[in-house]
């Protein structure tokens, strides 16, 4: 049933395969949603934005709601993978899980927790890291990213790293799917790559430790930043889900365009203004070509005002309930307590079972 990719570099990855495999699970989440556990998460570095609501948050709400047993990894540790030091680390945590909760993300249907409070979990990270290459690690593209935007002034051993810790992620509690980006792949694929030589080594036939983990790959089309490149918390050029109207406003009316007065939905010749009536017809629930058809000759304020206001009416009452969830800190420091504890029984059973496996238990 699964499709096996042999390579961590994203020009030899079987991307149309992958695709099809997520058909698959796709239709098989839906009849039978209690079959699955998913892993899916973020790094605290900064508020979550649009990017992020539309290529993630709003389809692990989805998959929540049909019934998947939900894992949300607050990745703190990852933080230091391309920064020197980890600012405002707790306020950026709590920032995470309000905008998980005013999303609707359920704790009492999905696990939030963070890496910090979990040993077990960072305790797979040594057994792993010895099944796989340094070279194999350096070919990474998305390491490659991360590297060329990093804030450090010389990389460090956790970013080569990073694919590693993410693979401990995912295996610590047997998450057979994994909702990504097909950027992601590669990062999925060293997972796999892991689960897979770790039964060969260390499992017995037939009865393997770790499942090899599957993409669901999201469909969302890519939201571009307000200056025209990929929308980043780090780069600036971002609406985060917390901003208010006004500032949602003076952000879109700084949003790059282009000289061409008449609106249309071209994501090819014409990415910005594309990218702006995407945005206004994910919130409206419409078509880009007939929101860009109407907008037509009236040139980019018109398409700008349409955009804020789209944005504006629809998360509206996401940022109420955030405001209202932001009152009562202490409840957001108990959702990620009992998330922690629950997250903390699962690490420990799979750190015994890996042990076991290695012939690593002495008492």
């Amino acid at each position: 049933m699964s499709t096996t990719l042999d390579t961590t570099t994203s020009d030899d990855l079987d991307v149309p395969a992958a695709r099809r495999r997520s058909a698959e699970l796709e239709r098989s989440v839906r009849e039978r949603p209690g079959r699955f556990r998913a892993l899916t998460g973020d790094r605290p570095t900064g508020r979550l934005h649009l990017g992020h609501y539309f290529g993630s948050l709003h389809n692990r709400v989805r998959l929540q709601n049909l019934g998947v047993d939900m894992m949300v990894l607050v990745a703190d540790y990852q933080v230091l993978t391309d920064r020197d030091v980890a600012d405002r680390l707790a306020e950026h945590v709590e920032d995470l899980v309000l905008d998980y909760l005013a999303v609707g993300i359920d704790p009492a249907r999905a696990t939030i927790f963070t890496h910090s409070a979990i040993p077990a979990l960072n305790q797979l990270l040594l057994p792993f890291l010895s099944l796989v290459s340094v070279a194999e690690l350096g070919r990474n593209p998305t390491v490659k990213d991360e590297i060329a935007h990093s804030r450090q002034s010389a990389v460090s051993g956790l970013m080569c790293t990073y694919p590693v810790h993410q693979a401990a992620d995912i295996l610590f509690c047997k998450a057979g799917l994994v909702p990504v980006g097909q950027d992601q792949l590669p990062h999925l694929e060293v997972a796999r790559t892991v689960a897979r030589r770790f039964n060969n080594r260390y499992g017995t036939p037939g009865s393997p430790v770790f499942p090899e983990p599957e993409a669901l790959l999201s469909e969302a089309p890519l939201l571009l930043g307000t200056d025209g490149g990929k929308m980043s918390k780090s780069r600036g050029n971002s609406i985060a889900l917390a901003a208010t109207a006004d500032e949602t406003a003076r952000l879109i009316r700084g949003a790059k365009t282009d000289a061409d007065r008449h609106i249309a939905y071209d994501p090819v010749a014409r990415p910005e203004v594309s990218s702006l009536v995407l945005l206004a017809a994910l919130c409206l629930g419409r078509d880009p070509h007939e929101v860009a058809g109407e907008i037509g000759g009236r040139g980019a304020a018109a398409l700008k005002a349409t955009v804020t206001e789209a944005v504006n009416d629809y998360f509206a009452p996401i940022r109420a309930r955030r405001a209202e969830l932001a009152r009562d800190r202490a409840h957001v420091r108990g959702v990620l307590r009992d998330g922690n504890e629950r997250a903390a029984v699962i690490a420990d059973a799979t750190l015994k079972e890996v042990r076991a496996a290695m012939n690593a238990l002495y008492y």
